[in-house]
């Protein structure tokens, strides 16, 4: 059964996928720096890890449409700039690991997968459609959120990233 925000996300997530390619400058966004991300064997992983480094954050499922096309379009933008000082966290958000597995069997990958099936990062970066990335950066604060996911995305992606590494902390 889903949990009554990932109902919220199925329903909206048409909606918002035609908003996709708005991108919002967050400035003023609560510190998140010490939210838990869980890696595949339990380990614990937070922003402030990656002080000093550029980091997106993106929230995805294996129901997600749009999550099919931004998966190996984000890993190859984590492959592109990792060198840079850009890190990519892949947070899952099914329920079940085994949806995530068969998702990630297809999808060959090297960016990070956490995975968070009770939601509560999610809920700590107020995600409200999937996916859903947010850009920290090296500074630790929220500089951009994009909801939904288009080619058009991924062009302000690499506009942002750029900008933000070029910024030094």
């Amino acid at each position: 059964m889903l949990q009554p925000w990932y109902r919220l996300i199925a329903t909206t997530a048409a909606a918002v996928w035609l908003l996709a390619g708005a991108s919002l400058l967050a400035a003023d966004a609560p510190s998140v720096a010490a939210v838990p991300f869980h890696r595949a064997d339990g380990t614990i992983v937070r922003l402030a890890d990656f002080t000093g480094k550029v980091v997106l954050v993106d929230f995805w499922a294996s129901w997600c449409v749009p999550c099919k096309a931004s998966f190996p379009a984000l890993d190859a933008l984590y492959r592109r700039e990792r060198e840079h000082g850009l890190e990519v966290l892949a947070v899952n958000l099914d329920e079940q690991r085994k949806a995530a597995d068969a998702f990630l069997a297809g999808r060959p990958h090297v960016m990070p997968v956490m995975f968070d099936p009770k939601g509560e990062s999610a809920q700590a970066f107020m995600v409200h459609g999937m996916p859903t990335s947010v850009l920290i950066d090296r500074s630790g604060h929220i500089r951009f959120t994009h909801t939904g996911y288009t080619a058009k995305v991924l062009d302000s992606y690499q506009h942002e990233i750029a900008l933000l590494l070029s910024e030094h902390p």
